[in-house]
């Protein structure tokens, strides 16, 4: 079967590498240049930058991108409102969405949940195990019954989000805490994916059972060709008779 073809559009800060002398020796070329090694797609794969014009996402890189893949820490506040506005529309259109770790508290992810998105936190070099609770889902494709991480930022409940749509992996960490670490949600015609792990000082985007995820939720995410719906004043489709 020949795969479909997906443009990948890779969207990170790309601060801390530039800031942080540790992120830069883990990923000298950028956070998405290391997730982009871990993508096996047909298909066009591109980076956008928060410093680029317009976040590297204009109107014309958004048209021709089938998913976004989004990581932010330290400037969600940075990120314009119009280039949020445009980011939202093409997902509610059908474009795919899939947040990274700190992501949980960018704006536009907020902005498709409703809700504030908070979360317990903790930096301790915990060992993470991320459990597949949803073994069926495409996501979980060729991953076992769980995969550990031996070094992560603990991200803890309550996380204040909607109830997903599906599940599909929960984390444990050393100290204790639990968390949804795999969330699909719809919004309009677009899927939206978040996965958890991803704290900048630890390899984890080299990690292959990470790049496996997020390769496969891109995949999961992309367009369906289906046409957008029709809102707003209807013709009726049978004749309505006079009462």
């Amino acid at each position: 079967m020949t795969q479909q073809a997906i443009n990948v559009t890779i969207w990170n800060e790309y601060r801390h590498e530039k800031l942080n002398p540790k992120v830069g020796e883990i990923y000298p070329q950028g956070m998405h240049a290391a997730i982009a090694e871990g993508l096996n797609v047909q298909g066009k794969v591109r980076f956008a930058t928060l410093d680029e014009p317009e976040h590297g996402l204009t109107e014309e890189v958004l048209n021709d991108t089938d998913v976004l893949i989004w990581w932010g820490h330290l400037a969600h506040h940075e990120v314009s409102d119009e280039i949020v506005e445009r980011v939202q529309q093409r997902v509610l259109h059908g474009m795919g969405l899939i947040v990274l770790h700190s992501g949980h508290f960018s704006k536009i992810f907020k902005k498709l949940m409703g809700t504030g998105c908070d979360l317990k936190w903790r930096e301790a070099d915990e060992k993470e195990r991320i459990w597949i609770v949803n073994p069926a889902h495409p996501i979980a494709a060729g991953l076992g019954e769980y995969f550990e991480l031996p070094k992560e930022e603990m991200y803890g409940e309550h996380f204040d989000i909607p109830q997903p749509d599906e599940l599909v992996m929960v984390s444990w960490f050393e100290g204790g805490e639990v968390f949804r670490s795999g969330c699909c949600f719809t919004r309009g015609s677009g899927k939206v994916f978040y996965f958890r792990p991803g704290h900048e000082t630890y390899p984890t985007y080299r990690d292959a059972n990470v790049r496996k995820v997020i390769d496969n939720a891109v995949k999961w995410a992309a367009p369906v060709g289906r046409e957008y719906p029709k809102y707003g004043h209807a013709q009726p489709l049978e004749e309505i008779k006079a009462k």
